[in-house]
């Protein structure tokens, strides 16, 4: 499987190229055209209980689409929320937010793994995709992508709105940003710290904090007519 990212930036989109036999596994609605002998199957990838978990926990669909290929073939896709992609070549387990997932190979293995006590991002819940094997993921962003590579006891800081994805090599741990008046005023609210080694991806765009923005341009009503 070959693949190219154009337009990259804030409305990138990803090409992919199926020879005969080949297959990805693509998140539904990401699917922008395709073209040549391409056979969709869509099913609940990896088992009934793992789609459970992804659609309940993990705030994924339940329902997974295989495109596969019977002739020399492509597929564009792109992302829901304006932003770039990139494809990220998985070393045994990468965590995932959820509003990131793309797609990846069918060798890969989907499951959804517990964040913690603390909600890990943002007005995103506590759970996280969790890739395990050896294959290509594609994940997108929400703004541009950023990639850092952490060497060993190397440490980073990251507003938890802003993190996109890491290896599972990578340690990490969620907390205040700040002292309580920090938290509570100095606009951040929960930060992760990583240490490497390992890789971490970022977005320059915070999705949670832009819902809030929008909502706040919103008219309240008051109740009266």
């Amino acid at each position: 499987m070959k693949y190219e990212i154009v337009l990259k930036g804030s409305y990138a989109l990803l090409k992919v190229f199926l020879s005969i036999g080949e297959s990805v596994v693509v998140e539904p609605g990401a699917m922008v055209y395709m073209k040549g002998p391409i056979e969709v199957n869509t099913s609940a990838t990896g088992g009934v209980w793992k789609a459970l978990k992804r659609a309940i926990l993990g705030g994924e669909n339940f329902f997974m689409n295989t495109y596969i290929s019977r002739g020399e073939s492509e597929v564009g896709l792109a992302p829901q929320l304006p932003g770039d992609i990139d494809v990220i070549p998985l070393k045994d387990i990468l965590y995932v937010q959820s509003t990131s997932f793309l797609a990846c190979d069918p060798s890969v293995e989907m499951d959804v793994s517990f964040g913690g006590l603390k909600s890990f991002f943002s007005g995103e819940g506590i759970f996280l995709l969790k890739f395990v094997g050896h294959g290509d993921v594609a994940v997108s962003s929400f703004g541009g992508i950023k990639s850092i590579e952490l060497q060993s006891g190397e440490e980073f800081t990251v507003d938890t709105g802003h993190v996109v994805a890491f290896d599972g090599t990578v340690k990490w741990n969620v907390r205040t940003f700040g002292g309580l008046k920090s938290t509570l005023f100095g606009g951040e609210g929960l930060v992760c710290t990583f240490t490497g080694p390992g890789r971490i991806y970022v977005q320059t765009r915070n999705y949670p904090a832009f819902v809030e923005w929008i909502k706040s341009l919103v008219p309240r009503q008051t109740g009266s007519r």
